[in-house]
């Protein structure tokens, strides 16, 4: 009974600063278009023309259009296979396994987990919808706020170390990334940023830590508040497919265009694979989305219901749409405005860096300041390619391996996702729950991560030798 105390005045604490947090911080489009600013008088600082910095914010604008829309599909494709009937069977099954309450916890912990690493919004859609099973088992006395936030742990925890991180996808393609930082990095394949046996490490004992933490901090059977104590109805059905109501409709509930569709993706597919090989082939972004899609338009037979998902999915992306041009503007604000001294913002940064650092000390630095700066700009992709031109600057002028710097960005981003709530928003509306609730227990895994992380990340980085940017 000592430890479901214990439990509750971590959780007391946590919804202290989550309250405070959901009080006082306004919406996430407003840091970043504050960044924009904040950005564009620090040009005029350094003595830059006002015509400059609004040129590089109009030329800007645009510049991620393609990023932009590959990370929508990201979380277009993981929604759409997460609720295709198939997957729906899948997790009522899953949801069949645990015997109590807390194991059911830990097991909603690690099938998040395991999921992110394929996309991480096919973790946060899928997780929900098992932890919305297993609230509807009678058996269990499993608490629904802990559940939730264990759905969430594959974006709070290890999604970035997977094939959805938007950095390492982002490196690994040069026809995404700016020339600016292009120039800087060159291309970084996959082998030297998540397929890493530090990599490999780091993910491991960030599962096992988050799994005991998960099953340590799920109240008891006494003190757990199912999902009808939290006002929630765990009750799931899929929308039913509308009949057909005329003539033309006919082809949307008949899947002979889905199976011509697939069988075309799935020609492409194989060639793709037997002429590349299998990593340099799932790392191009465009072949990674177009599996998802073409696979859960598989899952959802006909072409009527692969419609209704993505209609439902599409809301879900308004924050990418919406912020990523205006990281856009911030990187090119950064990388084109010269001041006085002919030299940029990035330039002085990372000259900043380079004074403060070391080839040793690079690591923690890098670490503390991507996760700070996550918490104000929550967004994988669009905030690397504010950070990316000096960072890795920095790394290349201490030559420290460009590709764990990478890794030591996706590790330390991902840390403040635990308590902010911009990512949780697709998850929370399959859960009916508010970031509040599910705060007050993944505040306990980031007061365990944050030191374990940064530790990971300079003891691994030190097993690392430098290699010169490969140019396209």
């Amino acid at each position: 009974m000592a430890a479901d105390i214990d439990d509750s005045r971590y959780a007391r604490f946590a919804l202290r600063c989550s309250s405070f947090a959901e009080r006082w911080f306004p919406d996430s489009w407003v840091f970043a278009a504050l960044a924009v600013i904040i950005v564009a008088v620090a040009t005029m600082a350094m003595g830059a023309k006002p015509t400059d910095a609004a040129m590089a914010f109009g030329d800007g604008f645009w510049s991620l259009i393609p990023f932009t829309m590959q990370m929508a599909f990201v979380v277009i494709g993981g929604y759409v296979v997460a609720s295709s009937p198939p997957a729906v069977k899948l997790i009522d099954r899953l949801a069949r396994i645990p015997k109590n309450g807390r194991s059911a916890v830990a097991w909603v912990a690690l099938i998040s987990m395991v999921a992110s690493l394929l996309n991480w919004g096919l973790s946060l859609v899928f997780g929900g919808l098992l932890v919305r099973a297993l609230a509807r088992r009678t058996d269990l006395k499993m608490d629904y706020r802990a559940a939730g936030a264990a759905a969430y742990l594959g974006l709070g925890a290890v999604w970035a170390l997977g094939l959805s991180s938007s950095a390492a996808q982002l490196q690994a393609n040069p026809a995404s990334l700016p020339p600016s930082i292009l120039s800087i990095t060159g291309v970084i394949p996959f082998t030297q940023t998540i397929f890493l046996w530090q990599s490999g490490v780091l993910l491991l004992a960030l599962i096992v830590v988050s799994l005991i933490i998960a099953y340590a901090t799920a109240p008891g059977p006494n003190s757990a508040r199912d999902a009808k104590a939290c006002g929630i109805d765990p009750s799931f059905n899929l929308p039913p497919l509308q009949p057909r109501t005329r003539p033309g409709e006919w082809l949307e509930h008949s899947p002979l265009l889905t199976i011509l569709l697939v069988l075309l993706a799935g020609g492409w597919l194989f060639h793709e694979f037997s002429t590349k090989p299998a990593i340099s082939a799932i790392s191009g972004l465009n072949t990674y989305n177009f599996l998802f899609l073409m696979l859960g338009a598989l899952l959802h037979w006909r072409p009527r219901s692969f419609l209704d998902a993505v209609s439902r999915a599409v809301p879900t992306t308004t924050g990418v749409l919406i912020q990523f041009p205006l990281y856009g503007s911030i990187a090119a604000l950064m990388t084109t405005v010269k001041g006085t001294d002919a030299q940029t913002l990035a330039h002085h940064i990372s000259t900043f860096f380079v004074q403060i650092a070391s080839h040793d000390t690079y690591a923690l630095l890098m670490g503390v300041y991507s996760a700070i700066l996550g918490f104000f700009i929550p967004s994988g992709g669009g905030k690397w390619i504010i950070e990316a031109p000096y960072v890795m600057q920095v790394a290349t002028d201490l030559n420290y391996h460009l590709g764990w710097a990478v890794q030591i960005y996706n590790a330390a981003e991902a840390l403040p996702n635990l308590i902010n709530p911009f990512y949780m928003l697709p998850l929370l509306g399959v859960l009916g729950l508010k970031a509040r609730d599910l705060i007050g227990f993944s505040f306990v895994q980031l007061l365990v991560h944050t030191p374990l992380v940064l530790f990971l990340l300079w003891a691994l980085g030190t097993t690392l030798v430098y290699t010169a940017p490969v140019m396209p």
